[in-house]
C-alpha cells in the first residue's frame, strides 16, 4: 500500500524514493510484522483461550507433554495475519509472484485452521482425514506450479534443476518440473508440520531457513549480482525478500510467546502455511535443492517418520524410540530445551553451508 500510494509522490518529495528500494521495504516489513505480533500476542492468546482452542495431546506422545494439554493453539493466525498485513503495507503488488505467494499462504493457513478446528472444537484428535488434507495441499501446490510454469519470471530457467556448488543447470525436467515443484511444496509443508512438536522448535528452524532464502531472493533478483555469482536471474524474485523479511519478523515475535514453556502453539494453521511458504519461494527462485540443504532439519524430521513407519511395517521393529526424531532425543534423556537449541544450531550450520555454495566455482 505504501509502495503504491507514496512512491508516486517522490516527484515532489525526493526522500520518498526510499520506498522503491527492496532493502528499505524489507527492513520495515520485518519490523512491522514483529511489532504486530508482540503488541497483539497477549490479546490473541487470551482470545484463543476464551474460545477454548486448546492443544490436544496425542495419547502416544511423550509422557512429559501431558502438562501442555489445553495450551492455546492456532497461533499461526497471529503469524500469518501479521505477515499479510505487513505485506499489504510494504509489498509491490505489481509482482505476480508476490500475489501468488500471499494467496497460497492464505489457503494453506485456512486448511490448517480447519484441521485445528476439527481437533480443538469438534474434539476429533486426528483432525482432518490425512488423504483429504493431502488432496488440498496438492491442489494448492499444483495451482502455484502452473502459474510459475505458464507465467514464469525467467522462462529460460523455469524447468531446469540447479544444484548448489554447480553454476550450470544439471538437468531440464521439462513437464516433469510441475510434479517436482508440487512435491517440494507439499513435502516442505508437511515437514515443518512434523517438526512442530516442541516449544520453539519449528518456528526457530523456520527463521534460519527464511533468512537463507531471503538472501537468495535478493541476490537472484538483482541482474548484476546474479551474473557475478552465476546464479539464475529471477526478475520477480527480489520482491519475495519483502515477504520473507515479514515472515522472519513475525516468527521472531511468535518465538517470544512460543519459547519454553510455550504460551501458545502455532498449530497446523501456522505449520502448514510456513512450510508451504519456504517451498513455494524455493521453486520460484530455482533453489529447490538449496532448500533441501538449508532446511535439512525439516528433511531429517520427515525422514525419521518415514523410516520409522517403513521399518515397523516391514520388520515389526522401530528404529527410533519415537518419531519424529526430536521425541527420540527427549526419550533418550535430553531436556526439551536442549533438543530445541541444538536443533537451532544445526539449522544455522546448514544455512551457512548452503550459503557457502555461492561463487564457489
Amino acid at each position: 500500500m505504501f509502495y503504491h500510494l507514496i512512491l508516486p509522490l517522490q516527484e515532489y518529495l525526493s526522500f520518498l524514493r526510499l520506498f522503491q528500494y527492496i532493502t528499505f521495504r524489507s527492513a520495515y516489513a520485518a519490523l512491522t510484522a514483529l511489532m504486530l505480533v508482540l503488541l497483539l500476542g497477549n490479546l490473541v492468546i487470551w482470545w484463543l483461550r476464551r474460545m477454548k482452542l486448546g492443544e490436544e495431546i496425542r495419547e502416544l506422545g511423550p509422557e512429559s507433554h501431558r502438562s501442555k494439554a489445553g495450551t492455546p493453539t492456532m497461533g499461526g493466525l497471529l503469524i500469518l495475519g501479521s505477515v499479510l498485513v505487513s505485506i499489504l503495507l510494504w509489498g509491490n503488488f505489481k509482482n505476480h509472484y508476490l500475489i501468488v505467494l500471499a494467496i497460497a499462504t492464505l489457503l494453506l493457513g485456512a486448511l490448517g485452521f480447519i484441521d485445528d478446528y476439527t481437533k480443538s472444537i469438534l474434539k476429533n484428535k486426528n483432525g482432518l482425514p490425512a488423504r483429504m488434507k493431502l488432496f488440498f495441499q496438492f491442489a494448492i501446490a499444483l495451482a502455484v506450479a502452473f502459474v510459475i510454469y505458464f507465467y514464469p519470471s525467467s522462462g529460460e530457467h523455469t524447468t531446469k534443476l540447479f544444484i548448489p556448488f554447480f553454476n550450470e543447470a544439471v538437468l531440464d525436467l521439462s513437464y516433469f518440473w510441475i510434479l517436482f515443484a508440487v512435491l517440494v511444496v507439499v513435502g516442505s509443508s508437511n515437514a515443518v508440520n512434523l517438526t512442530d512438536g516442541l516449544d520453539g522448535l519449528a518456528i526457530g528452524s523456520v527463521i534460519s531457513v527464511a533468512v537463507s532464502l531471503g538472501i537468495m531472493t535478493y541476490l537472484s533478483g538483482n541482474v548484476k549480482i546474479a551474473a557475478y555469482l552465476r546464479i539464475p536471474y529471477i526478475p520477480h524474485g527480489a520482491e519475495l525478500t519483502v515477504f520473507l523479511s515479514a515472515l522472519v519478523g513475525a516468527s521472531l515475535g511468535f518465538l517470544w510467546f512460543n519459547s519454553n514453556p510455550a504460551s501458545v502453539f502455532m498449530g497446523d494453521t501456522g505449520a502448514l502455511a510456513l512450510g508451504g511458504i519456504v517451498g513455494m519461494v524455493a521453486i520460484m527462485i530455482k533453489k529447490e535443492v538449496f532448500l533441501f540443504i538449508v532446511g535439512g532439519v525439516f528433511v531429517v524430521e520427515a525422514l525419521s517418520v518415514i523410516l520409522q513407519v517403513a521399518s515397523y511395517r516391514l520388520r515389526k521393529k522401530r528404529i527410533f524410540k519415537m518419531a519424529p526424531i526430536h521425541h527420540h532425543f527427549e526419550l533418550s534423556g535430553w531436556p526439551e530445551q536442549k533438543v530445541v537449541v541444538r536443533t537451532w544450531i544445526l539449522g544455522i550450520i546448514l544455512a551457512i553451508l548452503g550459503l557457502s555454495s555461492l561463487k564457489i566455482l
